[in-house]
């Protein structure tokens, strides 16, 4: 089957986690991806344990699929080459800080010259505008300036970071769909252009109810622990060996629910029998429903609601996750083979296509492993040009 995204050629120029993230995404899609790397020292994220074998098993998550190219952009034959690049490839993709590229004089206006079909794709903290756009940025950073610790964590304890790079990786999700879109734009209007995307805003854009319920009441949310806000119950309960999670969604669940607990008589009773009622009455029910759910296990609980139609989960550790039945049969954990790290575990393609289905058919590469296939097959170059280039010092 051919990919969804084939023909279409990515230069990432991205380091650490938001920019390779989006990367690797289209790479699991199909684009050619082509990361752009500093000679010897490459992705900082290279350097990231844990290692496997000297090899990074951080970077080896989020650079499968891709070929690696090293180039120094400071120098003036490397960027001649880059520019000569630029003229064959569909989207760049860069998060440094605004304005290191313009710096370089390889910023988006001069590059769009070149080539006025190219998306430009630029990742960073605060996005090119603005009073902070140079502020230097990291995910714990933005998750804290953007209110998400804030509302994270137990009830009435600290703001807490959320635990995984979830700043990263929503700028990274945002500037997928971004490129994607600016592709499709491109296919009407003949036309590339700048997508700029910062991490605070991505931020913003997730907080959900929070900002709703801070406009409307003008009370400021606080951590509140494993509850929702807004719909009860929908939390966390103790069970005879540790702990669920039971999301009562709607007033129909809410009856399934009450059914499956044995609490019937808890369905019309005018203190629970909506969602509004429920939530008023929340600090009354919550103890009439622990006191059933303590009664039985974790997996007990588990097959009585599935049975009964109600959302439910284990709170699974890690190990428990690579191993649950259903992550298995969904390819969600998969395997691929590197050349020194050897076999490595990484997450599968979440996006599932009927006729063009993502693929993962090459483990992250090593620094620079594919320059010179890089250099004759998208400029045609020889090994007698490659290697004059190579005298330059620029790979």
């Amino acid at each position: 089957m051919s990919s969804a995204l084939e023909g279409v050629r990515i230069l990432d120029l991205t380091r650490v986690l938001a920019g390779p993230y989006a990367t690797m995404i289209l790479a699991d899609l199909g684009a050619d991806v082509v990361k752009i790397e500093m000679p010897e020292i490459g992705d900082d994220s290279r350097h990231f344990g844990p290692h496997i074998k000297g090899e990074s098993a951080y970077f080896m998550s989020i650079n499968r699929n891709k070929r690696s190219m090293a180039l120094n952009l400071k120098k003036e034959e490397g960027k001649k080459l880059f520019l000569k690049m630029i003229k064959k490839f569909d989207v760049v993709v860069e998060n440094f800080r605004p304005g290191t590229m313009e710096k370089l004089g390889l910023g988006y206006d001069m590059l769009k010259t070149i080539n006025p079909k190219l998306v430009y794709a630029a990742t960073s903290g605060y996005g090119h505008t603005g009073p902070y756009s140079k502020r230097p940025a990291y995910d714990a950073v933005v998750q804290a300036m953007g209110g998400l610790m804030s509302i994270t964590g137990e009830l009435g304890g600290k703001p807490t970071r959320v635990g995984s790079s979830i700043g990263d990786i929503t700028a990274g999700l945002f500037t997928t769909i971004a490129i994607l879109t600016a592709l499709t734009n491109r296919s009407t209007t003949g036309k590339g252009q700048k997508v700029d995307i910062a991490m605070l805003d991505c931020k913003v854009a997730i907080l959900e109810n929070a900002i709703a319920r801070f406009t409307v009441s003008n009370e400021i949310p606080k951590p509140i622990g494993n509850k929702h806000s807004a719909i009860v119950p929908f939390e966390t309960f103790e069970t005879k060996d540790g702990e669920i999670m039971i999301a009562v969604g709607n007033d129909v669940i809410w009856s399934r629910f009450c059914e499956a607990i044995n609490i019937t008589e808890l369905v019309d009773d005018d203190r629970f029998r909506t969602n509004v009622l429920r939530n008023e009455n929340h600090g009354i029910l919550i103890p009439l429903i622990l006191k059933k759910i303590k009664n039985k296990t974790t997996e007990e609980w588990q097959n009585v609601l599935d049975n009964f139609g109600v959302p439910n989960g284990p709170i699974n550790t890690i190990d428990k996750v690579i191993k649950d039945p259903q992550i298995i049969d969904r390819e969600m954990i998969v395997e691929v083979e590197h050349p020194i790290a050897g076999i490595v575990k990484v997450p599968g393609i979440p996006i599932k296509f009927s006729e063009t289905p993502g693929e993962i058919n090459r483990c992250a590469p090593l620094l620079g492993e594919h320059t010179r296939e890089v250099l004759k097959e998208v400029l045609g170059y020889d090994e007698n040009r490659i290697k004059s280039l190579f005298e330059y010092g620029i790979f």
